[in-house]
């Protein structure tokens, strides 16, 4: 459909509206120093999502931990990772900031009235009601059911390694990624998709695994979705979606539809069999009758089970409507399965180049699972396939360490998104260097200014990890008291992080919900595969003697890809060297009682 004169004007109107009132007007981050704009146009913000790990590094190294940056129409942001100023806006001045339109709007159309789609009352009202269904009491429950997912994924790794000892290279990637999906749906939904059986395809689960690729390919549209929404009644807007000539944008809008009616389906199921069961008792989805119900083996204690019967019990003011648990269902697949995954192959990949640290743990879920043994908590024959209770999981300190470590130097994801609700000031805890040179220990916010939270630069930063901050050091988060923290330069000074006072999982009313959970999954796969298998980084080399390597490229979230000659520097994918477990893969004698009191 061609474009008018009048269509072309009106744009331009528009484009000088906004350049007339952003360009060379003095505003309230005009003090603040930071890195040239690209373009008018866009900014440099997107340079933040281009393979960026080091240059979100380089920005705080640069400019201190508040640093100016600018979005779309020359409008400005601010990039932080001051710890004081995070505190003000994750717990102390809360109220004053908020997640932007634009993640709201385009959470709200992807997934629903979940938790990442709402705002103010609602979100409080969803939070209120979730925040007991992650509780302790019911993970200790869980986790025995869940336990054969991270079995069956040791077999079907041991499966594809020569039985003799010797070395194959695995893609370990797509085998995770499976095993988080089930983690997720079994957990949280009470359903099984097979995700681990080929023989046994389900579009769903094809669906979901092709979710993150997809809609990296059309992120490019989130900053305007608010206009979009705005200015476009929903009529239009789906018009817009089928006239759009883009394949990109045709195979998500899919991808979202197969998720859409696959919860929906599982959602009725789930409430038809509550509604009748006895008194109201979620424990009775047992039936089995659809296909992948889990019921009689979940007993109740899935997630959404758990949730459904404490809104069924709930009074009326607080009770979620359908449409709202629905979203849960969605959020919590896509929250938890994607970052699970991409988390675990790193830990992984971080052993492999480790290999003193992967003996380390092996060695220490040996003797613990052979103390569990002894004392009569199992009755298999072999020690590896021993399940660890979760308090017993939970209590492996250098295990324990790897997963924080590893978390804290690489998270998932780089950047997160607020925007100031009013106008106010942030106090900064390391004052920085202004344009003209003079020390700002304070910058005023003016409303609908974004924020930039940098998760890299936080967990990076040298004033509170210490001078190493860089460095993957497991140790120093050993031999510490609880609730400590690793020392820094200046130890008095944390993050608001709801993990390990880091921002991986970010902080207050809206931290990640589920982290529990996904450090509960990580410990299990772990403790299951280590005991059977040995990881090492790739060994392939080409004919000029160049190595295989794996390069994490962080895009938002981190991409594990190969570079050319190997791979198209594109596709994820880990690739290790994997082998059946020797006696020279453990650290030390396995009867060493001093290794589980470190």
């Amino acid at each position: 459909m061609a474009i008018g004169l009048a269509e072309l004007a009106l744009a331009g109107f528009f484009a000088y509206l906004f350049y007339t009132e952003t360009w060379g007007k003095k505003t309230a981050l005009s003090n603040v120093a930071g890195p040239p704009r690209e373009s008018w146009l866009k900014g440099n913000t997107q340079r933040l999502f281009r393979d960026a790990f080091e240059y979100n590094r380089w920005l705080s190294w640069t400019y201190g931990t508040a640093v100016k940056m600018h979005t779309l129409f020359g409008q400005e942001a601010l990039y932080l990772s001051d710890p004081l100023a995070l505190q003000h806006i994750f717990v102390k001045n809360q109220q004053a900031f908020d997640v932007n339109n634009a993640f709201i709007q385009s959470n709200l159309l992807m997934f629903g009235e979940g938790l990442t789609a709402t705002l103010d009352k609602q979100h409080k009202k969803q939070r209120k009601m979730l925040n007991p269904v992650f509780a302790v009491s019911n993970l200790r429950e869980l986790l025995p059911i869940i336990q054969p997912i991270a079995n069956e994924m040791a077999s079907v790794f041991t499966k594809h390694v020569p039985a003799d000892g010797t070395t194959t290279e695995l893609d370990v990637m797509p085998w995770l990624s499976r095993g988080a999906q089930e983690y997720i749906s079994q957990a949280c939904f009470g359903w099984t998709f097979n995700a681990l059986d080929l023989d046994k395809r389900n579009t769903y689960s094809e669906a979901a695994r092709r979710y993150t690729p997809a809609a990296l390919r059309v992120s490019w549209l989130r900053p305007y979705l608010p206009f979009i929404v705005k200015i476009f009644p929903l009529s239009w807007r789906t018009k817009m979606l089928e006239w759009y000539p883009g394949e990109d944008m045709k195979n998500f809008v899919y991808i979202l539809d197969v998720m859409y009616k696959t919860s929906k389906r599982i959602f009725g199921e789930k409430k038809k069999a509550l509604e009748g069961g006895l008194e109201g008792k979620a424990n009775v989805i047992t039936s089995g009758k659809s296909e992948g119900d889990m019921g009689p083996v979940m007993q109740g204690k899935d997630i959404m089970s758990i949730l459904l019967n404490a809104n069924a019990s709930s009074n009326q003011a607080d009770r979620l409507t359908d449409s709202e648990l629905m979203g849960q269902m969605s959020t919590l697949l896509f929250a938890g399965f994607e970052t699970t995954t991409y988390a675990i192959s790193r830990i992984l990949w971080v052993l492999a180049s480790h290999p003193e640290a992967q003996a380390r743990i092996r060695s220490e879920v040996k003797v613990a699972k052979e103390r569990y043994l002894s004392q009569g908590f199992s009755t298999v024959a072999a020690w590896h396939d021993a399940s660890l209770s979760y308090d017993d999981l939970t209590a492996l300190p250098y295990l324990d360490a790897v997963i924080r470590e590893t978390l804290r130097v690489y998270p998932p994801s780089s950047v997160h998104f607020r925007m100031a609700s009013q106008d106010t000031t942030l106090p900064l805890q390391y004052p920085v260097n202004s344009v003209d040179g003079k020390p700002v220990d304070a910058i005023p916010i003016k409303k609908g200014t974004q924020i930039l939270v940098s998760i890299i630069a936080s967990n990076h930063s040298k004033e509170v990890w210490g001078e190493d901050a860089s460095e993957w050091k497991p140790e120093r988060w050993l031999n510490l008291a609880d609730n400590e923290m690793p020392k820094g330069i200046t130890d008095s000074v944390k993050y608001p992080g709801v993990y390990c006072g880091m921002m991986t999982f970010l902080g207050g009313p809206r931290g990640c919900i589920g982290f529990k959970f996904s450090e509960m999954e990580a410990k299990q796969v772990l403790a299951t595969l280590l005991p059977r298998l040995h990881f090492a980084l790739p060994s392939a080399v080409d004919e000029n003697g160049n190595r295989k390597e794996v390069y994490w490229k962080m895009s938002g979230p981190q991409i594990p890809v190969i570079r050319p000659p190997f791979g198209d520097g594109t596709t994820a994918q880990v690739p290790l060297d994997v082998r059946l477990v020797k006696e020279e893969d453990f650290a030390i004698e396995p009867d060493d009682e001093d290794l589980i009191a470190l």
